[in-house]
Protein backbone atom coordinates (compact mmCIF):
# COMPACT_ATOMS: atom_id res chain seq x y z
CA UNK A 1 0.00 0.00 0.00
CA UNK A 2 1.35 3.67 -0.86
CA UNK A 3 1.70 5.40 2.06
CA UNK A 4 0.71 8.94 1.29
CA UNK A 5 1.96 11.95 3.87
CA UNK A 6 0.00 14.98 4.21
CA UNK A 7 -0.38 18.05 7.04
CA UNK A 8 -2.96 17.81 9.56
CA UNK A 9 -5.71 20.16 8.71
CA UNK A 10 -5.34 22.11 12.30
CA UNK A 11 -1.82 21.29 13.57
CA UNK A 12 -0.17 21.39 10.65
CA UNK A 13 2.18 18.17 11.34
CA UNK A 14 3.20 15.62 8.50
CA UNK A 15 1.31 12.34 8.98
CA UNK A 16 1.41 9.47 6.77
CA UNK A 17 -2.32 7.35 5.96
CA UNK A 18 -3.48 5.64 7.70
CA UNK A 19 -2.41 7.09 10.78
CA UNK A 20 0.40 4.80 12.73
CA UNK A 21 -0.31 4.77 16.48
CA UNK A 22 1.60 6.81 18.88
CA UNK A 23 2.99 9.31 16.08
CA UNK A 24 1.30 12.54 17.82
CA UNK A 25 -2.40 12.58 15.67
CA UNK A 26 -4.20 15.33 17.98
CA UNK A 27 -7.05 13.06 20.52
CA UNK A 28 -5.11 9.48 19.59
CA UNK A 29 -5.39 7.27 22.71
CA UNK A 30 -2.98 4.76 21.45
CA UNK A 31 0.95 4.31 20.76
CA UNK A 32 3.18 1.79 18.95
CA UNK A 33 2.46 -1.27 22.01
CA UNK A 34 -0.85 -0.90 22.45
CA UNK A 35 -2.11 -4.62 21.88
CA UNK A 36 -3.91 -5.37 18.83
CA UNK A 37 -7.15 -7.51 18.45
CA UNK A 38 -7.37 -9.52 14.87
CA UNK A 39 -10.09 -11.77 16.11
CA UNK A 40 -13.36 -11.49 17.12
CA UNK A 41 -12.26 -13.73 20.29
CA UNK A 42 -9.21 -11.27 20.60
CA UNK A 43 -11.50 -8.04 20.89
CA UNK A 44 -13.38 -10.16 23.86
CA UNK A 45 -10.11 -10.16 25.48
CA UNK A 46 -9.37 -6.98 25.12
CA UNK A 47 -12.06 -5.01 25.78
CA UNK A 48 -12.74 -7.76 28.91
CA UNK A 49 -9.51 -6.23 30.28
CA UNK A 50 -9.80 -2.81 29.83
CA UNK A 51 -9.15 -0.93 32.95
CA UNK A 52 -10.80 2.52 31.95
CA UNK A 53 -11.98 4.26 28.64
CA UNK A 54 -8.63 5.75 27.83
CA UNK A 55 -7.34 2.18 27.49
CA UNK A 56 -10.90 0.82 25.84
CA UNK A 57 -10.41 3.87 23.22
CA UNK A 58 -6.77 2.72 22.52
CA UNK A 59 -7.57 -0.87 21.80
CA UNK A 60 -10.25 0.32 19.78
CA UNK A 61 -8.38 2.35 17.37
CA UNK A 62 -5.78 -0.62 16.31
CA UNK A 63 -8.42 -3.26 16.29
CA UNK A 64 -8.06 -5.45 12.95
CA UNK A 65 -10.30 -8.30 13.43
CA UNK A 66 -12.04 -7.65 10.64
CA UNK A 67 -10.35 -8.32 7.26
CA UNK A 68 -13.40 -6.32 5.25
CA UNK A 69 -13.50 -3.03 7.35
CA UNK A 70 -9.82 -2.86 7.79
CA UNK A 71 -9.20 -2.99 3.49
CA UNK A 72 -11.96 -0.68 2.91
CA UNK A 73 -11.05 2.00 5.77
CA UNK A 74 -7.21 1.60 4.19
CA UNK A 75 -8.39 1.88 0.62
CA UNK A 76 -10.35 5.02 1.16
CA UNK A 77 -7.75 6.88 3.20
CA UNK A 78 -5.45 6.26 0.24
CA UNK A 79 -7.25 5.56 -2.88
CA UNK A 80 -11.02 6.46 -2.15
CA UNK A 81 -10.32 10.32 -0.59
CA UNK A 82 -12.92 12.60 -1.32
CA UNK A 83 -11.67 15.44 -3.63
CA UNK A 84 -12.02 18.34 -1.26
CA UNK A 85 -10.05 16.63 1.25
CA UNK A 86 -7.22 14.87 -1.02
CA UNK A 87 -4.58 17.02 0.83
CA UNK A 88 -5.46 15.91 4.10
CA UNK A 89 -3.97 12.96 5.97
CA UNK A 90 -6.94 10.09 6.81
CA UNK A 91 -7.01 8.44 10.34
CA UNK A 92 -7.68 5.10 8.67
CA UNK A 93 -8.61 3.52 11.56
CA UNK A 94 -11.34 2.48 14.02
CA UNK A 95 -13.06 5.07 15.74
CA UNK A 96 -12.40 6.11 19.50
CA UNK A 97 -15.23 6.58 21.88
CA UNK A 98 -15.21 10.98 22.45
CA UNK A 99 -16.41 13.01 25.20
CA UNK A 100 -16.40 12.97 28.98
CA UNK A 101 -14.79 9.58 30.29
CA UNK A 102 -17.24 10.12 33.63
CA UNK A 103 -19.91 11.02 31.52
CA UNK A 104 -23.83 10.40 32.49
CA UNK A 105 -25.05 10.16 28.51
CA UNK A 106 -23.68 8.09 26.07
CA UNK A 107 -24.93 8.75 22.67
CA UNK A 108 -24.58 5.34 20.50
CA UNK A 109 -24.05 5.56 16.69
CA UNK A 110 -24.09 3.21 13.93
CA UNK A 111 -20.19 3.04 11.99
CA UNK A 112 -18.00 6.11 11.13
CA UNK A 113 -18.60 7.81 7.98
CA UNK A 114 -15.78 7.27 5.33
CA UNK A 115 -15.46 10.42 4.90
CA UNK A 116 -15.90 11.43 8.18
CA UNK A 117 -14.73 9.49 11.21
CA UNK A 118 -12.68 7.48 9.26
CA UNK A 119 -10.50 10.56 7.94
CA UNK A 120 -10.49 12.68 11.44
CA UNK A 121 -10.44 10.29 13.72
CA UNK A 122 -12.94 11.30 15.47
CA UNK A 123 -16.94 10.33 16.29
CA UNK A 124 -19.22 12.78 13.75
CA UNK A 125 -16.53 14.60 12.62
CA UNK A 126 -16.00 16.40 9.38
CA UNK A 127 -19.48 15.02 7.87
CA UNK A 128 -23.00 16.55 7.56
CA UNK A 129 -24.39 14.07 10.27
CA UNK A 130 -21.86 15.70 12.64
CA UNK A 131 -22.79 19.13 11.87
CA UNK A 132 -26.13 18.46 12.76
CA UNK A 133 -25.40 16.37 15.79
CA UNK A 134 -23.11 18.54 17.32
CA UNK A 135 -24.91 21.79 16.90
CA UNK A 136 -28.17 20.10 18.39
CA UNK A 137 -25.72 19.30 21.38
CA UNK A 138 -24.15 22.68 21.92
CA UNK A 139 -27.96 23.83 21.83
CA UNK A 140 -28.45 21.59 24.91
CA UNK A 141 -25.11 22.51 26.96
CA UNK A 142 -23.22 19.33 26.24
CA UNK A 143 -20.50 20.94 23.87
CA UNK A 144 -18.61 24.13 23.90
CA UNK A 145 -18.84 24.59 20.47
CA UNK A 146 -21.64 23.69 17.47
CA UNK A 147 -19.22 22.79 14.97
CA UNK A 148 -16.63 19.53 14.85
CA UNK A 149 -14.65 20.21 12.05
CA UNK A 150 -11.63 18.73 12.78
CA UNK A 151 -9.45 16.43 15.79
CA UNK A 152 -7.65 19.31 17.82
CA UNK A 153 -10.30 22.14 16.73
CA UNK A 154 -10.70 22.73 20.31
CA UNK A 155 -14.39 20.44 20.97
CA UNK A 156 -15.28 19.84 24.17
CA UNK A 157 -18.52 17.56 25.69
CA UNK A 158 -19.56 17.56 28.92
CA UNK A 159 -21.30 14.77 30.81
CA UNK A 160 -21.55 13.32 27.22
CA UNK A 161 -19.89 10.58 25.50
CA UNK A 162 -20.11 9.43 21.56
CA UNK A 163 -19.58 5.73 20.79
CA UNK A 164 -20.70 3.52 17.87
CA UNK A 165 -21.99 0.23 17.35
CA UNK A 166 -19.67 -0.76 15.07
CA UNK A 167 -15.99 1.02 14.91
CA UNK A 168 -14.78 0.75 11.44
CA UNK A 169 -16.40 2.34 8.55
CA UNK A 170 -18.22 -0.25 6.27
CA UNK A 171 -18.23 -0.23 2.50
CA UNK A 172 -22.28 1.14 1.94
CA UNK A 173 -22.57 1.99 5.73
CA UNK A 174 -23.74 -1.61 5.96
CA UNK A 175 -21.68 -3.82 8.34
CA UNK A 176 -21.94 -7.27 8.22
CA UNK A 177 -23.52 -9.86 11.13
CA UNK A 178 -20.43 -10.93 11.86
CA UNK A 179 -18.43 -7.53 11.62
CA UNK A 180 -21.19 -5.59 14.07
CA UNK A 181 -20.59 -9.52 16.63
CA UNK A 182 -17.07 -8.66 16.88
CA UNK A 183 -17.47 -5.43 17.28
CA UNK A 184 -19.89 -5.46 19.87
CA UNK A 185 -17.50 -7.01 22.71
CA UNK A 186 -16.41 -3.12 23.08
CA UNK A 187 -19.56 -1.48 23.06
CA UNK A 188 -20.58 -4.40 25.88
CA UNK A 189 -17.26 -2.79 27.74
CA UNK A 190 -18.28 0.92 26.96
CA UNK A 191 -21.74 0.34 28.58
CA UNK A 192 -19.83 -1.82 32.12
CA UNK A 193 -17.75 1.06 32.15
CA UNK A 194 -20.21 3.58 31.89
CA UNK A 195 -22.79 1.90 34.06
CA UNK A 196 -22.01 2.96 37.98
CA UNK A 197 -23.19 6.20 36.63
CA UNK A 198 -24.77 5.89 33.78
CA UNK A 199 -28.38 7.42 33.31
CA UNK A 200 -29.57 7.92 29.87
CA UNK A 201 -28.32 6.04 26.46
CA UNK A 202 -29.42 8.25 22.97
CA UNK A 203 -29.71 5.55 19.87
CA UNK A 204 -29.26 7.28 16.63
CA UNK A 205 -31.21 4.64 14.65
CA UNK A 206 -32.55 1.16 14.85
CA UNK A 207 -29.05 -0.91 14.31
CA UNK A 208 -28.06 1.50 17.42
CA UNK A 209 -31.20 0.71 19.45
CA UNK A 210 -30.77 -2.90 18.83
CA UNK A 211 -27.20 -2.77 19.78
CA UNK A 212 -27.60 -1.38 22.60
CA UNK A 213 -30.41 -3.35 23.85
CA UNK A 214 -28.53 -6.56 22.89
CA UNK A 215 -25.23 -5.16 25.04
CA UNK A 216 -27.32 -4.51 28.39
CA UNK A 217 -28.87 -8.16 27.55
CA UNK A 218 -25.21 -9.51 27.60
CA UNK A 219 -24.16 -7.95 30.45
CA UNK A 220 -26.67 -9.48 32.78
CA UNK A 221 -29.77 -5.90 32.55
CA UNK A 222 -33.07 -6.19 32.84
CA UNK A 223 -34.33 -5.63 29.70
CA UNK A 224 -38.03 -5.18 29.08
CA UNK A 225 -40.07 -7.89 27.14
CA UNK A 226 -41.20 -8.05 24.59
CA UNK A 227 -38.11 -6.27 22.95
CA UNK A 228 -38.66 -2.85 22.84
CA UNK A 229 -39.40 -1.15 19.44
CA UNK A 230 -37.28 1.65 17.90
CA UNK A 231 -38.83 4.90 17.19
CA UNK A 232 -38.23 8.63 17.15
CA UNK A 233 -38.19 9.33 20.65
CA UNK A 234 -39.26 5.55 22.01
CA UNK A 235 -38.42 5.27 25.42
CA UNK A 236 -37.44 1.99 27.35
CA UNK A 237 -35.78 1.41 30.93
CA UNK A 238 -32.92 -0.65 31.26
CA UNK A 239 -32.15 -2.34 34.82
CA UNK A 240 -28.50 -2.50 35.65
CA UNK A 241 -27.04 -5.02 37.63
CA UNK A 242 -26.96 -2.74 40.85
CA UNK A 243 -30.99 -1.93 40.19
CA UNK A 244 -30.18 1.66 39.00
CA UNK A 245 -32.20 2.59 35.72
CA UNK A 246 -31.14 3.84 32.94
CA UNK A 247 -33.81 5.80 29.92
CA UNK A 248 -32.53 4.79 26.65
CA UNK A 249 -33.86 7.16 23.59
CA UNK A 250 -34.10 6.57 20.22
CA UNK A 251 -33.57 9.14 17.65
CA UNK A 252 -33.78 8.70 13.95
CA UNK A 253 -30.09 8.74 12.63
CA UNK A 254 -28.68 12.15 11.53
CA UNK A 255 -27.74 10.72 8.00
CA UNK A 256 -28.30 13.12 5.26
CA UNK A 257 -31.07 10.48 3.73
CA UNK A 258 -33.31 12.15 6.90
CA UNK A 259 -31.80 15.04 7.21
CA UNK A 260 -32.19 16.41 3.68
CA UNK A 261 -35.61 14.63 3.33
CA UNK A 262 -37.15 16.24 6.78
CA UNK A 263 -37.57 12.70 8.38
CA UNK A 264 -35.41 14.51 10.89
CA UNK A 265 -36.23 17.73 12.04
CA UNK A 266 -33.96 20.13 13.92
CA UNK A 267 -36.58 20.38 16.51
CA UNK A 268 -37.13 16.71 16.64
CA UNK A 269 -33.33 16.14 17.49
CA UNK A 270 -33.89 18.16 20.25
CA UNK A 271 -36.33 17.28 21.94
CA UNK A 272 -34.65 13.27 21.97
CA UNK A 273 -31.87 14.67 23.14
CA UNK A 274 -34.17 16.95 26.03
CA UNK A 275 -35.19 13.49 27.43
CA UNK A 276 -31.56 12.68 28.08
CA UNK A 277 -31.52 14.73 31.14
CA UNK A 278 -35.05 14.42 32.25
CA UNK A 279 -35.80 12.83 35.63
Amino acid sequence: MTRLVDPHPVTGQLFESPVPPGTGWPGDPATAATPVARTAAQTDALACTSRDVAELDARITVCRACPRLVEWRETVATQGRRASFADQPYWGRPGPGFGDAEAEVLVVGLAPAANGTNRTGRMFTGDRSGDWLYAALHRAGYANQPTSLASGDGLELRGLRIIAAVRCAPPANKPTTAEKVACAHWLDRDLELAAPRLRSVLALGSIAWDATLGSARRLGWDVPRPKPRFGHEAEAVLTTTDGRGVRLVGSYHVSQQNTFTGKLTQTMLDAAIARLGQD
